[in-house]
């Protein structure tokens, strides 16, 4: 199939288009390893006006390319349509969030002893949560993000913004001005961008001479171990291992120094990369490791698609049983995960009532898909529903402690990843 070949059901719709070859090393050898249907754009949240007309959906599978090793979606959305002025989502809304990136900023600041002779550069900024810190702290930063809000909102909180996207262009320009980062910081963006060479190529000419760049991604051997299938939509292009990212990085020059193993966000790494060589010892046994689990190899996620099916057929008949037992059932966190979760579960129409966030953006709107009516967390003490589907697990705990009022009334917990469960209520 050519480059440009539309999808089968939107042909020249926004420029969607499938891939023949593998994005990062340009092999043609890709297999598929998952379906999940076809499916809405995760975060393309609804108005009330837009349930008149259907909404445009694109098949979401996803492929391992056999000869790099790098697990990827089989969809290319374009990226304006993804993070347009819409994007509803904003990191600040997001307590454990805010306390993980400050802990970050304080730790590269005392380590890399910056001040104001140093620049950091935040690629994919949102709304300034992170490179705050460092404006507090009186470090030069500046935030690159293509989105609207977001970057409107970061502005208002002290942080230089550039509305765009980044590239090896835009890194030029930058340079060009007197400008090299001693700090980059890519936090949940490395999986989102669809030309991934020229992404790198990016941090490649903007990175100071002796400068870091840390990227912060969710680890696929996570996803594979959680069954975390729902972590996977069209704006999450990438599913990295080390193993896959090691020859992307040589590519542009750059290499792979030091790892962390992050529990945030159900699972992630924290990679530091720069000019020089060198790998931590903690680099080398996590890669010891992927060599000896196979990750890379194509029965590795074969046998993860098999538990992908089992999830949503417990999750079907759990909420089955319990809505013909005459229990009402609502769902916490309007996020994408959960568009990719609740479209893919096909459950029947008015198994789960509505939905709860805490993020104002998103009140008022309705989960794409599924078309479930988003409504502030006070309804859950209005309406009482007898059960909570947990649609946001990776910060289940925030949550369940948050909801204290709605437990102590008698409301249950549930959650689908790794596998449909009640949680238990707190003591």
């Amino acid at each position: 199939m050519p480059d440009d070949q539309m999808t089968e059901d939107h042909a020249g719709l926004r420029g969607a288009r499938r891939i023949s070859r593998c994005r990062s090393c340009d092999g043609a050898d890709l297999s598929l390893v998952l379906d999940l249907g076809a499916q809405p754009l995760a975060n393309a949240l609804l108005e009330k006006a837009d349930l008149a007309h259907d909404e445009p959906v694109f098949p979401l599978e996803v492929m391992i390319c056999e000869g790099c090793g790098l697990l990827q979606v089989s969809e290319t959305i374009p990226p304006q349509v993804l993070f347009g002025m819409d994007y509803p989502y904003y990191s600040s809304f997001i307590p454990a969030l805010l306390t993980h990136s400050r802990a970050h900023a304080l730790a590269l600041m005392e380590e890399r002893r910056l001040g104001a002779e140093d620049l950091v550069v935040e690629i994919a900024s949102n709304d300034g949560y992170l490179l705050r810190n460092f404006v507090e702290a009186g470090v030069p930063v500046l935030g690159i993000d293509p989105a609207d809000g977001p970057a409107a909102a970061a502005r208002k909180v002290g942080v230089e913004t550039l509305q765009d996207y980044f590239g090896a262009a835009l890194a030029g320009q930058l340079v060009s001005e007197g400008r090299r980062a001693s700090v980059m910081l890519a936090n949940n963006v490395l999986a989102h961008v669809e030309n991934i060479n020229d992404f790198v190529e990016g941090f490649a000419v903007l990175l100071a001479g002796d400068g870091i760049a840390e990227f912060e991604f969710p680890y696929v051997r996570d996803l594979v171990e959680q069954c975390a299938f729902d972590t996977i939509y069209h704006e999450h292009v990438f599913y990295y291992s080390l193993a896959a990212l090691e020859p992307l990085f040589e590519r542009h020059g750059l290499h792979l120094n030091d790892v962390t193993r992050l529990p945030i966000h159900g699972g992630s790494l924290r990679l530091r990369v720069s000019r020089l060589r060198g790998k931590s010892a903690r680099l080398l046994a996590l890669q010891e490791e992927e060599r000896l689990l196979g990750i890379g190899g194509l029965e590795y996620y074969r046998r993860f698609g098999a538990r992908v099916e089992k999830i949503g057929a417990d999750l079907r008949t759990m909420l089955g049983e319990m809505r013909a037992r005459g229990r009402t059932v609502a769902a916490y966190g309007a996020a994408a995960k959960g568009a990719t979760l609740l479209n893919f579960a096909r459950l029947p129409e008015g198994t789960i009532d509505y939905v709860v966030d805490r993020n104002t953006n998103k009140v008022g709107k309705y989960m794409p898909g599924v078309r479930l009516e988003i409504r502030p967390v006070e309804a859950l003490l209005e309406t009482k529903p007898e059960a909570l589907l947990i649609l946001s697990w990776n910060f289940a705990d925030e949550i369940v402690a948050q909801q204290a009022a709605y437990s102590s009334q008698g409301g249950t917990f549930l959650c689908a990843i790794p596998h449909p469960r009640i949680i238990p209520a707190p003591a």
